[in-house]
C-alpha cells in the first residue's frame, strides 16, 4: 500500500511538472456585447500577443500559471491566470463588460489603455524563472551558421603565436565576415518578423499587397531594428512596426504627389 502511495506522489509530481513547463496554443473565444474584432490579448509573462477575429476567436501561447490580459477601449480590462484545466483543454472562454465612462471618478490600481506598451508597463509582470535562477546548467544558445563558423575558425588558432587571426585581420576576412554576418541576422530577422506579424498588422491598418514586402525593408533599415530582433519582445515589434508604417504612408503619399 506504501509502495502505491509513493508511486502516486511521484507521478503527480511529474505531471504538474510538465504541465509547468508545457507551452501550449490556447484557442479561446471572447464574448461581448459590442465589437469583437480587434480585442488585444498580451500573455504578459511571455511577452506574447494576439488580437480577436470579427468573431471573438484568438490564439495564444501560453502555460501554467501565465498571466493572459485582455485589453479594449470599450471594455473592463481582464486578467486571467493560466489553470491546469486550460493548459490540459487548450481552449479558453471570456467574457468582457463594457467600460463606462463616468465623470469625476477616482480611478484606483492600474489602467489598461488599449495600448500594448503601456498595458505591459502598467501590469505587475514578472519574467519567467528559467533554469539558471535554480543553478542548473544547461544551453539556450542555436547552431552556428556556416559564416559564424567561419569567422570562428578565422579567429582563433593553437600555438603561442597563433598566425590565422593575425593573417586574417589583416587581410581584411575577418571584418568581412562579420559584416555578413551581421547582414545574414538582419535578413533572417526581416522575414521572421514579416512572416508572424503581416496578418495582424496589415488587418489594423491596410497596405496594399504589392507594398508589403518593401515595407519590411524599409523597417528593417531602422537603427532599432538590430535591437528589436536582439530583445525578441513581440509587444515592441508590434508597436515599432505600427510606427514605421505610418512613416511609411507618409512616404508613399509624398512620392505620388
Amino acid at each position: 500500500m506504501k509502495s502505491i502511495s509513493q508511486f502516486c506522489v511521484l507521478f503527480l509530481f511529474f505531471v504538474s511538472g510538465a504541465l509547468v513547463a508545457q507551452t501550449v496554443d490556447v484557442k479561446g473565444k471572447v464574448t461581448a456585447e459590442d465589437d469583437l474584432e480587434g480585442i488585444h490579448v498580451i500573455n504578459k509573462s511571455a511577452l506574447k500577443f494576439t488580437i480577436t477575429n470579427n468573431k471573438g476567436e484568438f490564439v495564444i501561447p501560453a502555460k501554467l500559471n501565465d498571466t493572459i490580459v485582455f485589453s479594449g477601449v470599450q471594455y473592463q480590462p481582464k486578467e486571467i491566470v493560466v489553470t491546469p484545466l486550460i493548459v490540459q483543454s487548450k481552449t479558453l472562454a471570456v467574457y468582457l463588460i463594457e467600460q463606462v465612462n463616468e465623470l469625476d471618478e477616482v480611478i484606483v490600481g492600474k489602467i489598461l489603455t488599449g495600448n500594448l506598451m503601456s498595458d505591459v508597463e502598467n501590469s505587475e509582470a514578472e519574467r519567467d524563472i528559467d533554469f539558471y535562477d535554480l543553478g542548473i546548467p544547461g544551453y539556450t544558445g542555436v547552431p552556428k551558421t556556416q559564416s559564424e563558423r567561419r569567422l570562428v575558425e578565422a579567429t582563433t588558432g593553437g600555438g603561442f603565436l597563433p598566425l590565422n587571426p593575425i593573417l586574417n585581420g589583416i587581410s581584411g576576412r575577418t571584418k568581412m565576415l562579420k559584416n555578413q554576418i551581421k547582414l545574414e541576422n538582419l535578413d533572417e530577422c526581416m522575414y521572421r518578423v514579416k512572416s508572424n506579424f503581416s496578418e495582424l498588422l496589415f488587418r489594423d491598418y491596410e497596405l496594399a499587397e504589392a507594398y508589403q514586402m518593401e515595407f519590411f525593408y524599409f523597417a528593417s533599415e531602422d537603427t532599432q531594428f538590430p535591437n528589436l530582433c536582439k530583445i525578441n519582445n513581440d509587444i515592441a515589434t508590434y508597436e515599432f512596426l505600427k510606427q514605421k508604417l505610418m512613416a511609411f504612408k507618409s512616404n508613399l503619399k509624398t512620392k505620388k504627389e
